[in-house]
């Protein structure tokens, strides 16, 4: 008796769902990392006044901490938007096999001329 992995029992929407949702993780972590390290291996370059302080002091003491927050608060409105469309569409399709399945057509006939 073989057992499904849980990438095998996903149907194609949840696996391309999946997909998408891993490409923005790894665009965030890419961000996250040139924020964090980019800016620190670079701060004795960075030598600009932000707001009447050094940039790089003011990245490390709350730059990076803003921007910490405004990547998480874009994953999560992206994400739910993403859910949305998937909920949207597995309705869709619930509805259409249910349509097939009944043998009930899912759009009406054009009227007939005489």
């Amino acid at each position: 008796m073989s057992r499904k992995t849980p990438r095998d029992r996903m149907t194609p929407l949840e696996r391309r769902a999946w997909h998408h949702n891993v490409r923005w993780i790894v665009g965030l972590l890419a961000a996250w990392f040139l924020i964090t390290f980019g800016v620190s291996w670079f701060a004795r370059e960075l030598r600009f006044d932000f707001m009447g302080w050094p940039f790089s002091f003011w990245m490390a003491a709350q730059g990076s901490l803003i921007l910490y927050v405004l990547m998480a608060a874009l994953y999560a409105w992206r994400m739910n938007r993403a859910d949305d469309e998937m909920h949207a569409r597995e309705h869709e399709l619930a509805r259409t096999d249910a349509g097939i399945d009944a043998g009930i057509e899912t759009h009406p006939a054009p009227p007939r001329r005489p």
